[in-house]
């Protein structure tokens, strides 16, 4: 498994919004994405400046049903 690079919440968001999740809700500084279709959510913190953590970046991905390698691909 390749290794995941630092990304920002924007660019975790911009990828997990084209592959078909929306906004649901959003409490203080983490956003909650929904996808009906498979009935999965997740929830992304957004802190301004920071990048998210490479092992918080890899669970979000699996939680929403993606790997390393989807993210990588489609960047």
């Amino acid at each position: 498994m390749p290794r995941m690079p630092q990304v920002t919440a924007f660019e975790l968001i911009r990828f997990l919004k084209a592959q078909g999740f929306i906004e649901d809700r959003q409490s203080g500084s983490h956003l909650t994405l929904w996808k009906a279709a498979n009935n999965i959510s997740v929830t992304v913190p957004i802190h301004s400046g920071c990048d998210i953590g490479r092992g918080l970046a890899v669970r979000i991905l699996k939680d929403a049903g993606f790997s390393v390698e989807d993210y990588l691909r489609w960047r």
